[in-house]
C-alpha cells in the first residue's frame, strides 16, 4: 500500500521580487483590482509606508488615477488581470496620446490550465490588444526572470514615456483544478 503524502506548495518568490523591482523604479502609487494572483504583491505594498495602495473598481480607474500621479510627480504601477485589459482600452488614449509613461503588471488567466470559460477571451487576446493599442509588451513566463522583467519594464516606462504592460504567465500562479 502506498501513502498518499501532500507536498508543500513551494513558496512563491517572483512577488516580493516585483516589489523589490517596483521599489527600485521608485514607484509610490499603486492602483490594484483585488486579484488572487498579486495577493501577496499588493500585501507588500499596503504594507509599506512609502506606497499608497489604492483599491479601485474597475481597472480603467487606475489608468486615470496613474496619469494623475504622474502629473503630481509620482510614478506609478497597474496590477490587474488579464479580464480587465479590456477595460482599459478607451482609458489608454490618455497616456498614450499625452506621453505619460505607465507600467501594468497583468497576471494572466485564459491560458494554461483554465477552467472558466469566461476568461478564454481576454487571456487569448489580451497580448495582441494591447501591442494594437500601442502598449509595450513584456511578457514573464518563468520565475527565475519575472523580477528582471518588471523592472525593465519599469525602465522602459518611466525614461521613455511610453505604456508597458508585464503580463505574468498562468503557469506562474499555477494550476487550478475545480474538476473535483
Amino acid at each position: 500500500m502506498g501513502v498518499d503524502v501532500k507536498q508543500e506548495p513551494t513558496p512563491r518568490l517572483w512577488p516580493g521580487e516585483i516589489f523589490q523591482a517596483l521599489k527600485r523604479s521608485d514607484v509610490k502609487q499603486i492602483a490594484y483590482v483585488p486579484d488572487a494572483g498579486h495577493i501577496e504583491l499588493i500585501s507588500n505594498c499596503e504594507a509599506d509606508a512609502d506606497m499608497t495602495a489604492v483599491s479601485l473598481t474597475t481597472e480603467e480607474e487606475g489608468v486615470a488615477m496613474l496619469s494623475g500621479a504622474w502629473l503630481g510627480g509620482d510614478r506609478g504601477a497597474l496590477l490587474m488581470q488579464s479580464s480587465g485589459v479590456g477595460n482599459c482600452i478607451n482609458m489608454l488614449s490618455v497616456p498614450l496620446h499625452c506621453r505619460m509613461p505607465l507600467l501594468m503588471v497583468v497576471t494572466m488567466r485564459g491560458e494554461w490550465g483554465e477552467f472558466n470559460p469566461w476568461q478564454l477571451p481576454m487571456g487569448q487576446n489580451a497580448e495582441r490588444v494591447l501591442q494594437d493599442m500601442g502598449v509595450y509588451v513584456q511578457r514573464a513566463s518563468h520565475a527565475e526572470e519575472v523580477g528582471q522583467i518588471v523592472y525593465a519594464g519599469a525602465q522602459l516606462a518611466f525614461s521613455s514615456n511610453c505604456v508597458v504592460a508585464v503580463l505574468l504567465s498562468q503557469r506562474l500562479l499555477g494550476f487550478k483544478d475545480w474538476s473535483k
